[in-house]
């Protein structure tokens, strides 16, 4: 038995733990990805990136290679198999593009091979034992049982974890009332209708009866569809069964008739209407991610991009914890921003399903909501949903538009020109925008963290706005209206203990530290005792947001910002 040291342990190399791996090795966190299976399968699985994953991808510049790997843009999602656009959102990516999920994975690790990221292959986790300072995870390969030792383990090993069910986390839900197949199929000639290139959602699927369903959709090589087809009324006996290509056929057969000739069915599997959700993200030094953390009936793809999301929500502020940048009460600032998240999300399915036309009251439903969702607003709340783009983090204090929300990427102008924001993510910081340089300078007197860049600007897009700070993600938590005071410490970053390198550059450029995780809040303060703030570092906040309750101190108070970002 060999034993080992790392920072995090992630079991499981799907999107989400190769995600959540490359978010902690771009901050310098040490990390081990354990995957049970010995070589990708190359199943395509899901097949596309919603337009908030793209933003996201963009902000590490990983979006490039991802297009070079897609077959489609789609410029359009839907709800319940009823279209729906993104005209309303501001986003540079209005579209989904489709890509299979074997391709994000492969490309997610190769950026890891070229951080140094190790992802150990046929290793699966047996158990794992945690005590306040540590994880020891027990895990099998090939050649015998090996332990790795960590400060924090995280489950991102799909819908039957074994890290979940280790913890003992409930995972209430429904059981699947219904099932459905999905299957690559090559085609020698195509059915009637099908569309020969992947534009729409429209005609791509349908309802065929009361509880049937089906659709197909070309995934770029000539000929090559996804078949998908199912009855919410009936349930196998195992869906874990291999599905036989005589079954596909035969579908094939009944869905479109003599007009689909079948040269080749490449993969096949099953799925279920089942929805769950883990009852807890954390428990100790042990979280989830994925779906180890959330299930539901694949619809509009919306599994690969929550899990995704929760990686880059995750990443940073794990990241902040082992680096010792925040406070070890970030992390549950995590379940609290995605637990809702993801509760919305198996609320949305169950919705579609709900429209699925059994009868005629039914049917009748789903002409009315039809007709709704034609309806600009309505089709951008939908949209908003199902996408990503609609997520704005609940703030708590005085409003500003700006906060909570995420970043659109709008061009900034600035005195070399205009800049795209999205460029100043790329190493993972937190990003700090301001027409103002003593904001800069304030921030940069008293931080002591490796995790800021700061931009000069000559205009922000909000009235009465001269600073904001967004996170690594991307969500914006703390706005100023005015110059800081003088004397001002600028956004109320804790001032930690260990000590970085300074780095005197023009304001505009990549600068000195801020740490993560700081609650948004003006330049005015009001404390406790309606003092001033100090330098002490029980002072500092996280930059955080709460769907419920009150912002949380991570390492005591002393006071409250005038304006909060939470």
């Amino acid at each position: 038995m060999n034993n080992l040291g790392t920072d995090v342990v992630v079991a499981g190399a799907g999107p989400t733990g190769l995600m959540l791996a490359h978010e902690l090795a771009l901050a310098g966190v040490d990390v081990v990805v354990l995957e049970r299976l010995h070589e990708r399968t190359g199943l395509s699985k899901a097949l596309n990136l919603q337009p908030r994953t793209a933003e996201i991808l963009q902000l590490r510049g990983l979006l490039d290679g991802a297009e070079e790997r897609s077959f489609a843009t789609v410029r359009d999602g839907h709800f319940a198999m009823i279209p729906v656009g993104y005209d309303g959102w501001d986003t540079r990516f209005p579209f989904q593009l489709g890509i299979p999920q074997a391709q994000v994975e492969e490309y997610l690790e190769e950026r890891l091979a070229a951080q140094g990221t190790k992802v150990i292959r046929g290793a699966e986790v047996i158990d794992f034992v945690q005590d306040k300072d540590s994880v020891s995870v027990r895990y099998r390969t090939d050649s015998g049982e090996n332990v790795l030792y960590a400060k924090f383990l995280v489950g991102c090993d799909g819908a039957r974890s074994v890290v979940r069910k280790g913890l003992g986390v409930d995972f209430p839900g429904v059981d699947g009332e219904g099932f459905g197949v999905v299957a690559d199929v090559l085609f020698d000639r195509i059915p009637d209708g099908a569309q020969k290139q992947w534009r729409t959602m429209r005609n791509t699927g349908e309802p065929t009866g009361a509880t049937t369903f089906k659709g197909l959709i070309p995934l770029g090589e000539p000929g090559l569809y996804r078949f998908v087809y199912g009855d919410r009324a009936s349930r196998p006996a195992d869906l874990r069964a291999a599905v036989s290509h005589d079954e596909v056929r035969r579908a094939l057969l009944d869905s479109y008739g003599e007009t689909a000739k079948v040269s080749e069915i490449r993969w096949a599997s099953q799925f279920s209407d089942a929805a769950r959700q883990a009852e807890h993200y954390r428990a100790g030094r042990v979280l989830l991610a994925g779906d180890a953390a959330h299930i539901h009936f694949p619809a509009g793809g919306q599994g690969l991009n929550l899990g995704v999301q929760d990686a880059m929500n995750l990443g940073w502020k794990l990241a902040a914890t082992v680096r010792g940048w925040a406070g070890d009460d970030l992390l549950d600032t995590y379940e609290a921003e995605r637990h809702p998240v993801g509760a919305q999300v198996l609320h949305n399915v169950a919705a579609q399903l709900g429209l699925t036309p059994r009868s005629h009251s039914s049917r009748a439903l789903r002409a009315v909501f039809a007709d709704l969702a034609a309806l600009p607003e309505v089709s951008k709340h939908l949209s908003g949903m199902v996408s990503g783009l609609g997520i704005r983090y609940t703030t708590h204090g005085t409003a500003h538009p700006a906060l909570g929300s995420r970043l659109t990427d709008e061009d900034v102008a600035t005195e070399e020109g205009p800049l795209r924001p999205s460029t100043l993510f790329r190493d993972g910081a937190f990003v700090l925008l301001t027409t103002t340089p003593a904001h800069i300078d304030a921030a940069r007197a008293h931080a002591r963290s490796p995790r800021l860049t700061t931009q000069l600007v000559t205009s922000l897009p909000w009235p009465a706005t001269e600073a904001v700070l967004y996170r690594p993600d991307g969500y914006a938590c703390w706005t100023a209206p005015a110059p800081p005071p003088r004397g001002s410490k600028g956004p109320p970053l804790p001032h930690l203990v260990a000590k970085v390198p300074r780095y005197h550059r023009h304001p505009g450029h990549r600068g000195d530290p801020l740490t993560p995780g700081v609650q948004g809040a003006e330049p005015s303060w009001r404390g406790s005792g309606g003092s001033t703030p100090g330098t002490n570092a029980k002072e500092a906040r996280i930059c955080v947001f709460r769907r419920h309750g009150p912002p949380t101190s991570v390492a005591g108070t002393g006071f409250e910002p005038a304006t909060s970002g939470l």
